[in-house]
């Protein structure tokens, strides 16, 4: 029978006779060391990892931290001696109190979770609230390793702390009047709260989303709150009336006022100069009594006579009948000068 040769099978027998040390102990050793080489390279190349920006890289070294990196290109030994855990430190999360979103929308659509959600106010008035913790990690290390569910543990903390601060305002403050006061206060006792577990949280925002009474007596409270609005509404209505109306008046007063007193002393000067005037007169009167009546009287004519039409009649008896047209005369004579003649 003829022997046929294959080179290539050949060549792949001769390889795998060194790979497995049948072929000579001084190759077979070499490849495994090439192997072994490129093994070891490819272990320690896996240490390097890359941090994003917004992101923390906190290097665990069989489960104990021992450093921590921020964005960029570092290195940490292998697994399973170390391992990275990198949360994102500047993202804003969120957990929902009293409700759970079904469908974002939109419409959004959610689910209300009454257990959750059902309060007690200061006035013992029952309250369905729900609310949205927006909370960003602000110590890595401590968000790892000090609690084990975070966002459990916060939950139940804003639950408590919601219930806590409803319970120390009326259904007014909470549902109207001091809405951002109680998401402030709520804000406050759930970080101390989260500081006491050393979570690693920061409390960024509290925000009241529902708060409503019980749909069993909600269209009742609808009705007082409406009644309340429109007395508010009435109330605020007159004040804008008063704060128009009185300043008004008042401007109109103190101007009234400023006139009056204005015209007295004008009148008050123009009576002292007319008494200074009389007793100047005076005094020259009694000075020379006869003399200051006749330029008093000559100074009156003065006046009078450019004004008016004038007549003059003869001491002569002639038998003739005088007619003068006097009433027709009078009638278009100035008052200063009626007066004078009358």
């Amino acid at each position: 029978m003829r022997r046929v040769d294959f080179p290539e099978a050949e060549r792949t027998s001769g390889f795998w006779d060194e790979l497995t040390g049948r072929g000579g102990p001084g190759l077979s050793r070499r490849v495994r060391y090439y192997l072994l080489g490129i093994v070891v390279f490819i272990w320690l190349v896996t240490g390097i990892y890359i941090v994003h920006p917004g992101e923390e890289g906190v290097v665990r070294r069989f489960g104990k931290k021992v450093t921590s990196h921020g964005p960029g290109i570092h290195y940490h030994l292998p697994w399973p001696v170390e391992r990275v855990d990198r949360p994102k430190v500047e993202e804003i999360k969120r957990i929902e109190i009293g409700f759970r979103t079904i469908y974002p929308g939109p419409p959004a659509r959610y689910r209300p979770i009454l257990e959750e959600s059902l309060m007690l106010t200061g006035d013992e008035n029952i309250v369905d609230c729900w609310a949205i913790v927006q909370y960003r990690i602000k110590d890595a290390s401590a968000y790892l390793f000090n609690v084990k569910d975070v966002e459990q543990t916060l939950k139940d903390a804003c639950e408590v702390a919601l219930r806590q601060v409803v319970g120390n305002h009326t259904i007014d403050d909470v549902m109207i009047a001091a809405r951002f006061k109680v998401e402030e206060e709520t804000r406050q006792v759930l970080q101390r709260i989260m500081d006491g577990y050393e979570s690693g949280v920061l409390i960024t925002a509290v925000k009241l989303q529902e708060v409503h009474p019980p749909e069993q007596v909600r269209d009742a409270f609808d009705n007082v709150v409406r009644a309340k609005e429109d007395k508010d509404k009435i109330i605020n209505q007159a004040k804008g009336y008063y704060e128009d109306v009185i300043p008004k008046a008042r401007g109109k007063a103190e101007r009234l006022i400023a006139e009056a007193e204005a015209y007295r002393e004008q009148r008050i000067k123009r009576a002292e100069g007319d008494a200074g005037k009389f007793l100047l007169v005076l005094r020259e009167y009694r000075k020379a009594k006869s003399l200051t009546e006749k330029r008093l009287y000559l100074e009156t004519m003065e006046q009078i006579l450019p004004g008016i039409q004038k007549y003059i009649v003869g001491t002569e008896k002639s038998g003739l009948l005088n007619i003068l047209q006097m009433k027709q005369n009078l009638t278009t004579l100035p008052k200063a000068v009626k007066g004078e003649e009358k």
